[in-house]
């Protein structure tokens, strides 16, 4: 059903996909295959588009290394964006001059898709918020895909899953900014904190992409806010779909809490549910205990159990590169918090710790000043190591900060050699940027793996 709705949607339709990576060559391929007539174009030499021969032995138009002046015309019924592509680019404002609708795959997704969407956004969170929430459905029997952000091209999903079957999407800014009727059934909200500025321009554009999660929805879906937010207790009067809250801090109405520290789900009847005790949770940190109350009112809404939450919650530890566990060397915790891109998020994993912390961070200079963060660090770092573009800022509010050792190294792994010969029995290193990697590693992942070796070369040189 999935490929008729698509072959409906798209067939004839002239569409052109900015960007060769993942999701722009597999929504090509998708697109291609319904029946549309298919350019892909990345301004990319042509010997790094890869998977470029494989779309043309297809038919589709590829085109590498420039944005052709002819590109888009009035011609064009769609553009397909990659998501981090800026819209300050030519050929997305000529779209936009001309009336084309600009949309990410995502939306693709959407249009054909025979599965209903849960979807999950935020500052920080997405991604294990989202891993817990598949877990749980899966021991559910809801029989969960998981796809999205997290590192697999929702439309391919999308195609492939069955109206018996959820899937379970994170969502960024940028790819709920390209959207025009993409409405989950299950849509939920983390955190707002200030984030990729450089990309939306405005505070107030990163917000409007967010709430594009619920714009669409009908009173019959759900929407799952933060209830400790003031911002979002202030966006929710713009949420059309039943709303409900997660909080730490309150009793709601309906959804998630915290009441004499057990984890309660009250549904829509106004019935309680205790799921289990927070002091259960494996993962470490305030943060940890918000992901979870997200997935248990994601859960509850879905149908799931409280002992089947139970059971996956107990058992999680959490998600690769969040505040991930490496080794203990030395009397020395290395935690890998390589998925911290923002301050915001780098706080939250300086807070999850009650002993001194060595920190390393750096990377992209997005043009943050860093100063929020001073109190934090004052209470929780002991030593700073900083490398990549941001170093020099990010000393500068260390010194502020009130550290007093503090180094620049050239990357992470000389990071990870000093921090081992500074750190003390019982304190903690961590890996935790506060800035995206672009500027030095290829991706976070990249940069979290880089880490995780360079602490496993350290074990290996004491054996």
């Amino acid at each position: 059903m999935g490929k008729n709705r698509g072959i409906q949607t798209y067939s004839g339709k002239n569409i052109v996909v900015l960007g060769m990576a993942k999701s722009g060559a597999a929504v090509a391929r998708l697109l291609h295959e319904f029946g549309a007539q298919v350019t892909v174009n990345d301004v990319k030499d042509r010997k790094d588009c890869h998977g470029a021969e494989d779309l043309e032995k297809m038919g589709v138009n590829v085109i590498c290394g420039h944005h052709p002046d002819d590109l888009i015309h009035p011609g064009v019924d769609l553009v397909v964006k990659n998501p981090g592509i800026p819209y300050t680019i030519t050929p997305v404002q000529q779209a936009l001059q001309i009336g084309i609708p600009i949309v990410t795959e995502i939306e693709v997704a959407y249009q054909i898709s025979d599965a209903p969407i849960i979807a999950i956004t935020g500052s920080n969170g997405k991604t294990t918020t989202t891993t817990l929430t598949g877990e749980i459905l899966k021991a559910g029997g809801l029989k969960p895909v998981v796809a999205g952000n997290i590192g697999t091209v929702l439309s391919e999903k999308a195609l492939e899953a069955r109206p018996d079957q959820v899937l379970v999407s994170e969502l960024s800014s940028f790819q709920l900014k390209g959207t025009d009727a993409f409405k989950p059934a299950i849509a939920c909200l983390l955190n707002i904190y200030e984030a990729h500025l450089d990309y939306h321009g405005s505070m107030e554009d990163y917000i409007d992409s967010k709430m594009n999660i619920f714009r669409r929805q009908a009173k019959s879906d759900v929407a799952i806010l933060n209830r400790d937010q003031k911002m979002l207790r202030e966006l929710a009067s713009q949420v059309p779909s039943r709303l409900f809250w997660f909080s730490r801090q309150e009793e709601v109405e309906r959804g998630a809490f915290v009441k004499e520290k057990k984890i309660i789900y009250r549904d829509e009847q106004g019935t309680d549910h205790h799921v289990m005790d927070v002091h259960d949770i494996r993962m470490p940190g305030d943060h940890s205990l918000e992901n979870v109350l997200a997935a248990v009112a994601i859960a509850g809404v879905a149908g799931v159990r409280p002992e089947v939450m139970k059971q996956v919650i107990a058992s999680f530890k959490g998600v690769e590169h969040r505040i991930e566990f490496v080794d203990r060397i030395n009397e020395v915790d290395y935690y890998n918090d390589s998925k911290a891109t923002n301050p915001r998020a780098t706080m939250t994993g300086l807070k999850a710790f009650d002993r001194p912390v060595v920190w390393i961070a750096g990377g992209l200079d997005r043009g943050i000043a860093f100063m929020d963060m001073t109190g934090v660090v004052s209470e929780k770092v002991r030593a700073l190591i900083t490398y990549g573009e941001s170093a020099p800022k990010l000393d500068r509010m260390g010194k502020q900060a009130g550290i007093d050792e503090r180094h620049l190294v050239d990357n992470v792994e000389e990071a990870v050699l000093l921090a081992s010969r500074i750190a003390r029995p019982g304190e903690v290193v961590l890996l935790s940027p506060a800035c995206a990697s672009w500027d030095m590693y290829t991706s976070f992942e990249e940069r979290g793996r880089i880490f995780k070796q360079a602490v496993h070369n350290l074990r290996t040189s004491l054996s």
